[in-house]
């Protein structure tokens, strides 16, 4: 028998998008024929809708199966110990929130323990567990400080799921190449990715073809140099500074003449860091011009003679002519040119005065400061250890700082010129002198974990301002760094710390609570570090052939 053809107005042959479209507006705004009026109508629709879903999917075709992805490479490093494993689940799963009132209870923050936890993993040599995997790309999408310490244990699976989910490509933005570096003797295929490779490939290549061949990486740079824009320019220009050389001076020369003035900014700079530059040379004949010694006053004085204009040959040094708001023009024309000249040319136009010397100087008509903040800057980009010294002066120095150190942050960089043990204990010393009020920036550029004078030096002072009934929440910031940083053995000196004290008349209200809690908080914090370490163990042996 031959079958007739449905009626239009039968629910049977209302076309898919007419259901879609009376869903979308409303039964009561549109009852069409093909359903029953009144309140069984939205009803009649939902089983319409899913009778169509149904005979909608039964008649659709399967398509051809698409090729199977290659498998990801093979990773040959040694799998997580069992408890290790556990623990990076714990790590990656768990986020503590914040309690309200600005109190976070003693439960460790378990994400920020992870950074420690990946440098372990990877200081170890550890491959990452594949069920892992994606929560460990999720969390360093999210931080970005993360990123490399996360890619690195996450090795080459990480770039073989990033290409399968767009919310992980930053994996592949990350790694040169996007995992897929040419080795550094195919120089075709290096030639071929810096030409035709997306811009974060092309920066990641050239950082780390500098870090390996810096001749290698100047050269593929100049092939394109005259044809990249100018915020192109200024990126890769930037590589430079890693395993940055004499042989760089002539490029780096040329760019001094760029259209660009962020990028000769960057060019000058980079020269005024080699000392024996041409435009080193040519910023110390300006900058002593500036300064000498009047040795008719009571005591050797240092008198200064700013610049009274700025020329065409210093605004091609990089010398920027316009001051900004609030600096006079010949006070900003001399720090660039102090901060731009080798230090060492100082001794010489100074008397042979030795770095300590110069800076004991007095200083005539309110210069010091200017003087003394560019020595600073110089001392930082030359990495002058010697003068860092004399600029930071002894830790116990009067007003927090030394004769030369004009602000924290000043005082911030120009320690993270010295040695690891020399820097921690110059804040030791701040500490025991000046207390926690201005040593958190100071903290900060420490190696971690602290040494252990360093540790003793914090821990001192959080119990000084304990006991003190100073308001707690004023030193969260380095109780924080101290759950990070302090050594996992100081836990057990630290057990007598984690009692409610007495509170006096000047004790904030609600201090030795806070405090109970911020120490036991700490040493819980502490002990789980030693755990960590422990279930990592020993860093294990390599497994190539020798």
């Amino acid at each position: 028998m031959r079958a007739t053809a449905a009626a239009p107005d039968t629910p049977a042959a209302v076309p898919w998008e007419e259901v879609v479209t009376v869903a979308l507006l409303g039964t009561d705004r549109r009852t069409p024929p093909w359903l029953p009026p009144g309140r069984e109508a939205p009803r009649a629709l939902l089983d319409l809708a899913a009778v169509k879903t149904v005979r909608r999917r039964a008649g659709l075709r399967p398509a051809p199966a698409k090729p199977r992805p290659e498998p990801a490479a093979a990773d040959p490093r040694p799998p997580l110990p069992p408890a290790a494993a556990r623990r990076l689940a714990m790590l990656l799963s768990n986020r503590p929130g914040t309690a309200g009132g600005g109190r976070r209870g003693t439960a460790p923050d378990l994400m920020e323990l992870l950074p420690q936890w990946l440098a372990l993993a990877n200081e170890r040599g550890f491959a990452a567990p594949p069920e892992a995997l994606p929560a460990l790309l999720d969390a360093a999408r999210g931080r970005t400080d993360l990123r490399p310490a996360a890619l690195a244990f996450a090795g080459p699976r990480a770039l073989w799921l990033a290409r399968l989910n767009a919310d992980w490509r930053f994996a592949l933005r990350s790694a040169p190449g996007g995992g897929s570096e040419p080795p550094p003797d195919e120089t075709d295929r290096i030639r071929q990715l810096w030409q035709e490779g997306l811009f974060a490939e092309r920066v990641a290549l050239l950082g780390a073809l500098r870090a390996r061949r810096p001749a290698a990486a100047r050269a593929l740079l100049t092939t394109t140099w005259a044809t990249e824009r100018a915020e192109d320019r200024l990126m890769f220009l930037d590589s430079l500074r890693t395993r940055l050389g004499s042989a760089d001076e002539p490029f780096l020369e040329q760019a001094l003449s760029d259209r660009s003035r962020n990028v000769r900014a960057t060019a000058a700079e980079l020269l005024s860091a080699l000392p024996d530059s041409a435009l080193a040379g040519r910023m110390a004949e300006r900058a002593v011009a500036c300064v000498a010694v009047d040795r008719t006053r009571g005591e050797p004085t240092i008198v200064v003679e700013a610049p009274h204009q700025c020329d065409a040959g210093m605004e091609r040094d990089g010398v920027v002519p316009k001051p900004p708001a609030g600096r006079g023009e010949r006070s900003w024309w001399l720090g660039q040119l102090a901060e731009a000249a080798p230090l060492g040319s100082w001794a010489a136009r100074l008397g042979g005065r030795t770095p300590e010397e110069i800076v004991a100087l007095p200083v005539a008509d309110d210069w010091r400061g200017e003087l003394h903040a560019a020595w600073c800057r110089a001392a930082v980009r030359q990495r002058d250890t010697g003068w860092s010294r004399a600029l930071l002066g002894p830790p116990s120095a009067p007003d927090a700082g030394g004769p030369g150190a004009v602000s924290l942050a000043e005082r911030a960089k120009l320690l993270s010129t010295l040695g690891a043990e020399e820097r921690a204990d110059w804040v030791a010393g701040f500490i025991a002198a000046h207390g926690l009020s201005e040593a958190f920036q100071l903290l900060g550029v420490c190696a971690t974990p602290w040494a252990a004078p360093l540790g003793r030096a914090v821990v001192d002072a959080l119990n000084i301002a304990r006991d003190a009934g100073s308001y707690p929440w004023s030193f969260s910031g380095v109780m924080g760094l101290a759950e990070r940083c302090l050594d996992p053995v100081e836990a057990t000196r630290l057990d007598a710390l984690t009692g409610i004290p007495d509170e006096t008349e000047d004790t904030s209200p609600g201090a030795g609570s806070y405090w109970a809690e911020a120490f036991q908080r700490l040493t819980t914090t502490l002990r789980l570090r030693a755990a960590m370490q422990e279930e990592l163990g020993a860093v294990p042996p390599d497994p190539r052939p020798v």
